[in-house]
């Protein structure tokens, strides 16, 4: 198995896949209350170290401050008659994003006209902005700083779609095989860097890259494994590799694993990296505690 360098000094090598590191040590694991619905998906972090987090069937959005307490901040209504595809529960809560006001963005789906994107203000109602096909799985979202328009990842229609939370337009931004599930998910995690929207294809093991300037995407690490979402330290990309309980980072000596399961993971859904520190939400999909844990990146 071959590994595809990422970034412009790395596009033209590839490195061979290397043995894991050992795991560094998490700074602190703050517990979440399965019982209570706590199963973080996707994380936005708030300046004061606070990290915003969906709970994926809940309806909740939690904040876990720097000193580990939880709370919710919002609610979304969760349809009596919802039937999300595939997972068939009546609501998932898949990415969140925090634009520079403060506002958050929150990707629903509910199988019904309820599905789409939504506007998430502590203390208010949340709004849904835009609405998206009640047939898709909305999972990872991304501002685009430049315009304010949120990218919104669907993993079953093999596409990424722009939405502007302004006027509510929404538009095909960039579809076909790239984004394609093989038997479950595909377009997962999206990301807004150095001139491009980047996306993993968790059936695919891939992590795709499309110019912002419109031109045709391109996988630029392959052989991932289940890869959901995923962030950037420096010029390294950090991804959580969900099924196997992995935390790694892709960069110029290839392929590391830096936190696994021995470090408390269980199903690691999105990590987010401010400075040096990391951030890993674990949902416990599939055995195990869900919780949010934190380490030091080196």
């Amino acid at each position: 198995m071959r590994i595809k360098q990422i970034g412009a000094a790395l596009a033209a090598a590839a490195v061979v896949l290397t043995v894991a590191a050992p795991a560094q040590a998490a700074s602190r694991i703050i517990p979440l209350d399965l019982a209570a619905g706590q199963q973080p998906e996707n994380i936005a972090l708030e300046p004061d170290g606070s990290a915003d987090l969906t709970f994926a069937y809940s309806g909740e959005i939690g904040r876990v401050t720097p000193c580990g307490q939880v709370g919710v901040i919002a609610r979304i209504p969760v349809p009596a008659d919802g039937d999300v595809p595939v997972v068939h529960r009546k609501l998932f809560l898949g990415g969140i994003v925090r634009a520079p006001g403060g506002n958050l963005y929150v990707a629903v789906s509910t199988g019904t006209v309820a599905t789409g994107l939504y506007r998430v203000r502590p203390g208010t109602t949340p709004v849904q902005v835009a609405a998206l096909p009640p047939t898709g799985f909305q999972n990872g979202v991304a501002l685009d700083p430049a315009s304010g328009d949120v990218f919104v990842a669907d993993s079953f229609g093999s596409v990424v779609r722009r939405v502007s939370p302004r006027t509510g337009r929404v538009t095909d931004w960039a579809t076909g095989e790239l984004l394609a599930p093989v038997s479950g998910f595909g377009a997962n995690g999206v990301k807004v860097h150095d001139g491009a929207l980047w996306v993993s294809n968790l059936d695919r093991g891939t992590l795709v890259r499309f110019p912002l300037t419109g031109a045709p995407g391109r996988v630029v690490a392959s052989g991932l494994g289940p890869v959901d979402d995923f962030a950037f330290h420096g010029a390294d990309v950090v991804a959580a590799i969900n099924q196997e309980n992995r935390v790694v980072t892709v960069g110029h000596d290839g392929v590391r694993t830096v936190l696994s399961i021995s470090d408390g993971l269980a199903n690691p859904t999105s990590v987010a990296v401010r400075g040096d520190t990391l951030y890993v939400a674990d949902s416990a999909y599939f055995g195990g505690t869900p919780n949010l844990l934190r380490a030091r990146l080196k």
